[in-house]
Parts: C-alpha cells; sequence; structure tokens
C-alpha cells in the first residue's frame, strides 16, 4: 500500500500542476464573471437614457400646448380640459401613450410664488388627482400648467433606483408657469368703420396683429 501511494503521488501531483496551468476556458470565466455588472451597467444607462428623452417629449408637449393658453387661442375656442389633454398628446409624436398615465392641471394664480412644484403622491405612492382642475384664466392672469406621465420602466431589477412609483415605473413631470398675453378684444377697429381720427391706431394694431399671428405659426 505504502509502495503504491508512493508511485501515484508524484503522478497525481503532475495531473494537478497540469490542471492548475491549463487556461483553456479562461477568457469563458473572466466574461462570466464580468458580464453580470457590464449589462447592469448597460441597461441602466439605456433606462436613464429614455427616461430624459421622454422627459424632453413631455416638456415639448407642454410648451408647445400652453402656448395657445397664453395667447389666448384655447380661451377663445373654449376648449376644455378634454381638448387640452389631446392637444397635449398631439405633441408625443407618437413616444408616448395618451392615456390614464397622463394628468394634467391647470390653474390661475394670483402670483408666481403660489405655483405648486411638488409632487401629489397618495399615501400608497400613486398621483392623487383629485385636487386638479382646468382654469385657464383671462387676459393678463398668471397661470401654472403641471403635467405628469407614468413611465413604465423595462428592466425589473436593473431600473429598481430609478423607479419613484409602485410597480417599477418612474413619474415624469413638467412645469410651466407664465402670464397670459394682453389678448383682449380681437379687432377693436372694423373694416367698414374706421374713424379718421383712430386710423393710425387701427393701423398700429393691425401689424401688431401680424406679428402675432406670425409668431403663433412659428
Amino acid at each position: 500500500m505504502t509502495l503504491q501511494l508512493g508511485i501515484l503521488a508524484p503522478r497525481l501531483r503532475s495531473k494537478f500542476k497540469a490542471w492548475c496551468e491549463n487556461r483553456r476556458g479562461a477568457t469563458a470565466v473572466e466574461f462570466a464573471l464580468v458580464s453580470v455588472p457590464f449589462f447592469f451597467l448597460i441597461f441602466g444607462l439605456l433606462e436613464i437614457c429614455l427616461i430624459f428623452i421622454m422627459s424632453t417629449v413631455l416638456e415639448h408637449a407642454l410648451a408647445e400646448a400652453s402656448r395657445k393658453i397664453r395667447t389666448g387661442q384655447a380661451q377663445d375656442n373654449s376648449f376644455t380640459k378634454v381638448e387640452f389633454r389631446n392637444e397635449v398628446c398631439s405633441k408625443f409624436y407618437n413616444l408616448l401613450n395618451c392615456d390614464d398615465r397622463l394628468y394634467i392641471d391647470v390653474r390661475s394664480l394670483d402670483k408666481f410664488s403660489l405655483a405648486d412644484l411638488t409632487t401629489p403622491l397618495a399615501g400608497d405612492g400613486e398621483i392623487d388627482d383629485t385636487d386638479f382642475k382646468y382654469d385657464p384664466g383671462s387676459a393678463n392672469d398668471i397661470v401654472a400648467v403641471r403635467v405628469y406621465y407614468e413611465w413604465s420602466l423595462m428592466t425589473p431589477w436593473v431600473s429598481t433606483p430609478l423607479s419613484n412609483l409602485p410597480n417599477n415605473r418612474h413619474l415624469l413631470q413638467a412645469n410651466a408657469g407664465f402670464r397670459n398675453e394682453p389678448f383682449g378684444p380681437r379687432n377693436p377697429c372694423p373694416l367698414d368703420s374706421i374713424p379718421v381720427s383712430n386710423g393710425a391706431v387701427c393701423a398700429a394694431f393691425a401689424i401688431m396683429r401680424k406679428a402675432s399671428l406670425r409668431s403663433n405659426l412659428r
């Protein structure tokens, strides 16, 4: 028995040494160790990029739709909350779904410092829109518009740090505060009854009106 162990020991040592020095498959093992944090980083960056892109889309839609309130077009056309919502949705370029994940709050204020920019969340972590309303105000009024969108994250575990709502969702928010233009009466100088004494005033009004129309068409 001792003789057999003495013969096998050198062979076992040589086999073990050869196995330790064998580098075949080392690349696969190293990639397996590195791949987990690598893909975690890649998918995390993709989620962050998507959040920034969709936030930009939401801000653009809010800016374009709010212009109709600021210039009085929404008031002249008697926009309802649903119609203003559709106006916001039309600026999404089909990148966001205009469904029950979109929340809009429009209200007139006495001064800019009264604008509420906080996120209205209920006790269960969901957005609370019970106090939301649509009040575009009138000429020269201060108006604050808040838009929220529930964006569903795509990677359940990687995007957990980015989730600020239950069920792996991220709340996008865009705000706009402005003073309505003094739109008032659209044409105080009818073409069929322009007094000679007011000719210069009406001509100046016509020039301002054309400039306003050009800016609205941009």
